[in-house]
């Protein structure tokens, strides 16, 4: 395995190096709300300005700093979300759900660009594009048939880079050639967060950190939630924990499954080098089942790379020099330099890979993203707070679909170590033989 240069390495993301200091998250907990939304995130303070602007007395809890689960700790890439095909979606859901659900993806895209821009928040958003590479010639073949598929069912626009082209989009020899995604797109996630708390509290939102939730029962016209700060009266009631849902919420807890996700920041490289390896500045990923995804950073100084490095959870130090192996075994050139960041994140993902979103008891939710969470999970969280509000627009294709769990699952994925194991034996065995030569 090759190893990074020794050096102190950070255990937490590099996004959080350049912001400024927070806002102020620290208010008393108030008696009653109208609203009261559990999560911190890009849900919940997203659906926390739509509430809050309409007049709606609106409280977000965050059990840690508000962010500090993976609104700050994911790479930063945005695309079109919906993971099932439309002949899949169709089967489950009928032809007309189906491509309303599909729709979702690039509506959500859309949107978010749009609310930046209307929130005023800098960022760093970039329309640059995504290099989706083939890790197989087989796998070049299925993109070039996705391809085609893509444009008829969904009208989503790609390009074919054959292999002999690949170097004219990513500097990497490891593939065997793939898609560009020109509308695919990549932001600043924690300055997106923080934008999103300073918008959420322009309108009158408080946001409470360190504020643990530990129950919620039904009581008379809204809830009693009890928090680690003393109980709360809501008339609604809102989860926004995706990958964090916790045994608070049993029901929501059996049906994600929690995976963490851990990603790498260089220290910062040649600007001649970054402009070889990335000479377009699209993000990439590619067609592995255990995929990586990376990119560069905003200043294109780093190549922020992240991926699922174990069949079971460890520790960043270990992930780090994990990654840093895979990462240089794609760009041999960066095998001299080392890395400053080792960070993780838990994303959610659902058995049916799509997210879902509706009300359970009356207590209202969005979660289960997937892993393309930046858009998605900011689209569902602002239509939720139009939903709470009776607002016909909150409507989505996705509100209350049936929200499927297994047998026996509690909220603990007991099969996922086998499962990532199995998908990593079978990317290896796949690539064997298949690499072109360097």
């Amino acid at each position: 395995m090759r190893q990074p240069k020794q050096q102190h390495l950070a255990d937490y993301p590099i996004w959080l190096d350049d912001l400024d200091p927070a806002p102020d998250c620290s208010a008393a907990l108030p008696a009653k709300t109208d609203v009261l939304i559990i999560g911190g995130g890009y849900t919940g303070l997203n659906a926390a300005f739509e509430t809050a602007r309409a007049g709606r007395e609106t409280l977000v809890l965050d059990a840690g700093d508000p962010g500090q689960g993976c609104s700050t700790r994911n790479g930063g890439q945005i695309s079109t979300s919906i993971k099932p095909t439309f002949s899949a979606l169709a089967q489950r859901h009928g032809p007309d759900r189906a491509r309303a659900i599909r729709d979702i993806g690039a509506q959500a895209l859309a949107w978010i660009e749009e609310s930046i821009a209307a929130k005023g928040i800098d960022c760093d958003f970039s329309r640059c594009g995504r290099f989706h590479a083939a890790h197989t010639p087989a796998a070049f073949e299925a993109l070039t048939r996705a391809a085609k598929t893509l444009r008829a069912e969904d009208g989503i626009t790609t390009r074919i880079v054959p292999r002999e082209a690949q170097m004219s989009e990513l500097g990497s020899a490891r593939y065997c050639g793939g898609l560009v995604f020109p509308d695919h797109a990549a932001l600043h996630p924690a300055k997106y967060h923080r934008g999103l708390v300073t918008a959420a509290q322009s309108k009158g939102a408080t946001i409470i950190g360190h504020c643990r939730v530990t129950g919620i029962a039904p009581n008379g016209d809204g809830f009693l939630v009890q928090t680690s700060r003393g109980p709360i009266h809501s008339r609604d009631v809102i989860v926004a924990t995706n990958g964090y849902t916790s045994g608070v919420t049993p029901w929501l807890r059996r049906r994600i499954i929690p995976i963490g996700s851990y990603v790498i920041a260089t220290e910062p490289l040649p600007r001649d080098l970054v402009d070889h390896l990335f000479p377009t500045g699209r993000i990439a990923s590619d067609t592995r089942k255990v995929v990586y995804s990376y990119r560069t950073s905003p200043d294109r100084r780093r190549i922020i790379f992240g991926g699922r490095v174990s069949a079971t959870e460890t520790d960043t130090k270990t992930s780090g020099a994990r990654l840093f192996d895979a990462m240089a075994g794609l760009f041999p050139e960066i095998a001299d330099f080392g890395i400053t960041h080792s960070w993780s994140g838990t994303v959610a993902y659902t058995f049916d890979e799509i997210a879902h979103t509706g009300s359970h008891e009356g207590v209202h939710y969005a979660m289960g993203y997937c892993g393309s969470g930046v858009s998605m999970a900011s689209y569902l969280g602002m239509k939720l707070g139009q939903r709470v509000l009776g607002q016909a627009i909150g409507q989505t294709a996705l509100d209350d679909l049936p929200f499927p769990t297994r047998p026996f699952y509690s909220g603990r994925p007991w099969f996922l170590p086998a499962a990532v194991a199995y998908y990593r034996w079978r990317d290896n065995r796949q690539s064997h033989g298949n690499r072109p030569s360097v």
